[in-house]
């Protein structure tokens, strides 16, 4: 399916319902304009190895679109009635998948955070072209931001477990959690973590099927020591 494809948004938009996602009209064509900068900016910047347009679709914008109902659960459990979702994506990239986030979810607040500066002015084109004003692009390593107050920091082939955890652990609001998009299932990753970050433990786990794509998917929500849970989050010392 080309990008000219004039069945391209129904087509995204039965593979999304498949994942259990529903997108609408407008989030459908504003995912068609994301994708066709991403493939315009990436013959001259490099923003992501995936080159084909339709790979683009499946590999970035379905894969990102599995874990909504995930995040929506997560949100609804750690934020008021009337309080906006603060999303951090860190390692976003060209913004993945932190702009599909804010596509759908246009009432929360989504902070993408990358250290390559031409990725995040990707993103700030995107925010501008697409009318999305929750959608934030922060050039940074993260270990070097202030504290965000994120409610959820999700990552998608970021780092390891054990580094996604000492990196951003500061930047959660009191009874926040991390999410992590992985492959399969990173067992020798956690017991990794389990050294390196005594408390910090899987909460749930789910396995993601995308559309279109035969590969292992999986998310995992992180949760922190019950005794800072609650209360904020105190630095972990690494171990040598």
């Amino acid at each position: 399916m080309t990008r000219t494809d004039p069945t391209w948004e129904a087509r995204l938009q039965a593979d999304a319902a498949s994942m259990g996602v529903v997108v609408g009209d407008v989030a459908s064509q504003q995912m068609r304009q994301y994708l066709e900068q991403l493939h315009r900016w990436n013959r001259t910047y490099n923003l992501t190895a995936v080159r084909d347009f339709d790979d683009m679709r499946v590999q970035h914008l379905l894969d990102s679109l599995s874990i909504l109902p995930l995040l929506e659960r997560e949100a609804a459990r750690l934020t008021q009635s009337d309080e906006s979702p603060r999303v951090l994506d860190v390692g976003s990239g060209g913004g993945l998948p932190g702009v599909v986030i804010a596509i759908q979810k246009p009432d929360w607040q989504v902070t993408c955070v990358d250290a390559v500066a031409k990725k995040t002015a990707f993103i700030r084109q995107m925010a501008g072209v697409l009318r999305l004003p929750g959608l934030t692009a922060c050039h940074a390593r993260i270990e070097h931001l202030q504290p965000q107050g994120s409610h959820i920091i999700v990552s998608r082939a970021f780092a390891s477990l054990s580094d996604f955890v000492q990196l951003v652990r500061g930047h959660l609001a009191p009874g926040g959690r991390l999410v992590a998009m992985k492959g399969k299932y990173p067992d020798e990753e956690l017991a990794d973590l389990a050294r390196t970050a005594p408390g910090w433990h899987v909460e749930s786990f789910e396995e993601l099927a995308v559309a279109g794509l035969d590969a292992q998917r999986c998310a995992l929500v992180l949760a922190p020591p019950a005794a800072d849970a609650d209360s904020g989050n105190i630095a972990i010392s690494s171990t040598t």
